[in-house]
C-alpha cells in the first residue's frame, strides 16, 4: 500500500553567520556519547533505568543529537570551494518517539527529526518537516498532540538559533 502524505516544512532565514547558527543549535541540544548511550539503553533492565539513561543525554529543552552530517563538505570536495555550507542534524528524544509510536507505530519512521541548516545567497536557512504534518494522516489525536509539542520544541530551538 502507498499512502500520500502532505508535509509542512518549517523554514526560516537568518543573516547570522553559518558557524554561529551551527554553534547555537549545538548549544541547545544534548550531546551524549552515542556508544555509551546505546550500551546503557540496551542494558537497562527496567523502563525507569532506560528513562534515566535517556535523560542523561538530553539538553534543558529535552532534545539530543543522534547524528550530525556535513553535507556541505561532500559537495565542496567536488568544487574545491569554501561553499556551500550545509549541516544535517538528526535530533530528538526517544521518550517522545515512544509516546507517539504507542499511538501511531509509523511515528518511528519519522523520529528523530532531521533539521537542515544551509547557507545560501540570501542567508542561512534552517528547516525541517513538521512531525504533526507527518502524523496527521493517521488521525490519532494523542499522537498529534505529542507531535505538536515536539514541533514547538524544534521550532523554538530554530528560532533561537536564528535570532
Amino acid at each position: 500500500m502507498i499512502r500520500k502524505i502532505e508535509i509542512e516544512r518549517f523554514s526560516l532565514t537568518t543573516s547570522k553567520r553559518f558557524d554561529q547558527v551551527i554553534a547555537e543549535v549545538n548549544a541547545a541540544i544534548g550531546h551524549p556519547d552515542m556508544a555509551e548511550f546505546g550500551r546503557s539503553t540496551h542494558e537497562a533492565r527496567s523502563f525507569a533505568q532506560l528513562k534515566s539513561a535517556v535523560e542523561k543525554g538530553l539538553s534543558k529543552v529535552g532534545l539530543m543529537l543522534f547524528m550530525q552530517l556535513d553535507h556541505g563538505a561532500i559537495m565542496r570536495k567536488e568544487t574545491g570551494r569554501q561553499t556551500p555550507k550545509m549541516i544535517r542534524f538528526v535530533i530528538g528524544n526517544p521518550l517522545i518517539m515512544k509516546e507517539m509510536a504507542k499511538h501511531v507505530p509509523d511515528a518511528g519512521s519519522y523520529a528523530p527529526v532531521t533539521v537542515l541548516v544551509d547557507e545560501r545567497a540570501d542567508g542561512v536557512h534552517l528547516s525541517y518537516d513538521r512531525m504533526a504534518s507527518l502524523l496527521a494522516p493517521y488521525g490519532n489525536r494523542d499522537a498529534l498532540q505529542i507531535a505538536r509539542n515536539l514541533d514547538k520544541k524544534i521550532e523554538d530551538l530554530l528560532r533561537q538559533a536564528a535570532a
